[in-house]
């Protein structure tokens, strides 16, 4: 069975796009949200988390991450990190642009001495953030060879990938080698029960020895208390289980999985979404959307 890692995407910032999510910021000071971003971490990790997974583009989650890091000292946390995106939304929840793509080697190589002066050596895993055909990265072999050098260097390299064609992109990252060896190590992908169109691709990829990181497995609030899918709120009813447990649950049961990564922002959340351990799964095919129909919703939600 898969194992609960905490993103941090809506911990280093105060606008994030899940539904609800300005209801779960008290104060959006940049010292308060440090403090509770530690008191999250502190939590996750007390209750058996040991994967911790963040971004460049996560506001302040890094240094955050790093100031919890440096207290605890744990020896057996894994911390992923992801270079491609730069926060542009100057601690606004209202800023009309939030993050902005950056995919050429010139940005890799600001963002990746910043994240390994950050995160030092808990820094174990580093991902290519939101890899896609449209993007070309996975075709430019500058930035491929400096991912190589980087592994070479002892790191583990991944990619995360979003978007109807998400199956396609994880698929060609999966072929892409250096020295005649696979330069993947890892492949972080959505997969949630209204969006599970890459589970197949993900079972490849886990059968070819790269590990599987699902992330949204919650669809960005959707499928939570607060969501907008009523015949999956009244399962979970049923079953007396809370939805985002019932849906880390189906994640977490996926056999290829290796991380299912929540995304608490309170300690209430996380406390749920730790249910999903001793919940049972469902099968997904009732609630399955078409993808570009999940990928069009979600490209709607605001960020709060």
């Amino acid at each position: 069975m898969a194992e609960l890692g905490l993103g941090l995407a809506a911990l280093g910032r105060p606008g994030y796009m899940t539904l609800g999510h300005a209801s779960d910021v008290q104060s959006a000071s940049m010292d308060a949200m440090g403090r509770h971003a530690a008191a999250m971490c502190e939590a996750a990790y007390a209750a058996g988390i040991k994967h911790f997974d963040t971004a460049r583009s996560y506001g302040r989650a890094e240094q955050f991450l790093k100031g919890w890091l440096d207290r605890r000292r744990p020896l057996d946390v894994v911390v992923s990190s992801k270079w491609g995106y730069r926060y542009a939304a100057g601690w606004n929840a209202q800023a009309p642009v939030h993050e902005v793509k950056d995919h050429r080697l010139a940005h890799l190589d600001n963002q990746w001495p910043e994240s390994r002066t950050t995160l030092g050596w808990w820094l174990k895993v580093y991902q290519v953030h939101s890899a896609t055909l449209e993007s070309g990265v996975l075709d430019d072999d500058a930035v491929l060879d400096r991912l190589a050098w980087l592994k070479a260097g002892g790191l583990e390299i991944g990619f995360t990938a979003s978007g109807p064609r998400q199956a396609e992109v994880v698929r060609k990252g999966l072929e892409l080698q250096r020295d005649g060896k696979r330069l993947f190590d890892w492949v972080q992908a959505t997969w949630n029960v209204l969006e599970p169109s890459a589970g197949p691709v993900l079972a490849e990829a886990h059968a070819r020895g790269v590990k599987v990181i699902i992330k949204e497995p919650l669809a960005n609030g959707r499928l939570t208390g607060r969501g907008d899918v009523p015949a999956f709120l009244e399962l979970a009813k049923a079953r007396n289980a809370t939805p985002d447990a019932v849906a880390l649950a189906t994640a977490l049961a996926q056999p290829w999985a290796r991380i299912v990564l929540c995304g608490a922002a309170t300690l209430e959340q996380l406390s749920s979404n730790l249910e999903a351990r001793t919940v049972a799964p469902i099968d997904p095919k009732g609630f399955a959307q078409p993808a570009e129909q999940y990928w069009a919703d979600r490209a709607r939600l605001p960020w709060s």
